[in-house]
């Protein structure tokens, strides 16, 4: 593993990657313990608590998360578990169940810089994910661990928090986001003229 990670380029709304749907991982190898590395790095220079790989151009089911704040208590056995163990990255990740109230919450996203939106989410979830050091883990999540759960691993299914969006947040930001999409689009051009020169 390099000792230097370094901060990776955020793909934003509008970049193909982040409507494919993902490729498990099969190996936990140097690669991949580089990836997370330099997601974690990433996640925090973008003042982010969580990160998925597309957002980072690869392909890949893993996610990284921080939702670990002091002197929080945490309400799930799953949170107590896992928590104060964070920055975690989850290896191919799932929802086993859902749980709870149905919570609308506003949401933003990294690759959708300034624009937020509430989202209605379950309040709970199971999750079933491999950690870094290959242990399989299985435990219940609420509150914001579960929310940022629920939202990396839409994007490992090439879904966006927008997709969700309560309907009048998404009239309110419309704009906003077909000029990022036209942004974006219109640099990935620029960047396959430069490739083929």
């Amino acid at each position: 593993m390099s000792s230097g990670s370094h901060i990776l380029d955020v793909k934003k709304f509008g970049n193909p990657v982040l409507r494919k749907v993902a490729e498990p991982i099969s190996e936990i190898n140097d690669e991949i313990r580089e990836l997370v590395e330099e997601m974690v790095d990433t996640m925090y220079e973008e003042n982010g608590i969580g990160l998925a790989a597309p957002q980072v151009g690869r392909s890949l089911r893993v996610f990284v998360i921080d939702t670990h704040f002091e002197d929080e208590t945490y309400g799930s056995d799953g949170e107590k578990l896992l928590c104060p163990k964070m920055p975690l990255a989850l290896i191919n990740p799932e929802i086993i169940s859902t749980s709870g109230e149905d919570i609308s919450f506003e949401e933003g996203c990294l690759s959708i810089p300034q624009i937020n939106a509430a989202v209605v989410r379950p309040s709970n979830i199971v999750l079933k994910a491999q950690t870094l050091e290959g242990e399989i883990i299985e435990a219940d999540f609420g509150g914001l661990t579960s929310r940022c759960m629920q939202h990396e691993i839409d994007h490992l299914d090439g879904v966006l928090f927008t997709d969700k969006a309560e309907k009048d947040d998404l009239k309110l930001v419309a704009k906003k986001l077909e000029q990022l999409r036209m942004k974006t689009e219109k640099a990935l051009k620029k960047r396959k003229a430069k490739k083929r020169r």
